[in-house]
């Protein structure tokens, strides 16, 4: 099974329409079409299908070092609008990883290569391999 098949099973992330379209090392990228079902009130991306969207880019990241791993944190700063019609990339990088922890930088840009926000987080590595093929 690859990180890819393995991710489909991230129920929440697929009916949002996130889609994983790489995974390498320490690194994964995803993908959002905005549509008029992920915007708020306002008109603009609604902040938790952002969150969605580099949450599974981090855990496949995260995850691509062979060990089950979970966020302990994350923070996201929005810097700039989207909205329906955007397509939102999810860039996932890793930062440092030690025995136990990690800790990745998820930069989320639109179709323009403009930054849209960015996402900082740590994650605990267990005790238990990952049920993928390693990339």
């Amino acid at each position: 099974m690859t990180a890819q098949e393995f991710f489909k099973d991230d129920r929440f992330a697929v009916q949002a329409g996130v889609e994983l379209t790489e995974v390498s090392p320490g690194r994964a990228r995803a993908c959002l079409r905005v549509g008029r079902q992920h915007l708020n009130a306002g008109g603009r991306t609604q902040g938790g299908a952002i969150f969605t969207l580099a949450d599974l880019a981090l855990a496949a990241a995260a995850n691509s070092r062979g060990r089950l791993s979970f966020s302990l944190s994350a923070s996201l700063t929005f810097l700039r609008g989207s909205g329906d019609g955007d397509t939102l990339w999810a860039e996932a990088s890793e930062r440092y990883t030690g025995r136990t922890t990690g800790y990745y930088q998820v930069d989320i840009t639109n179709q323009r290569g403009e930054l849209v926000a960015a996402f900082q987080t740590s994650v605990f590595r267990m005790d238990c391999p990952v049920p993928f093929d390693l990339p």
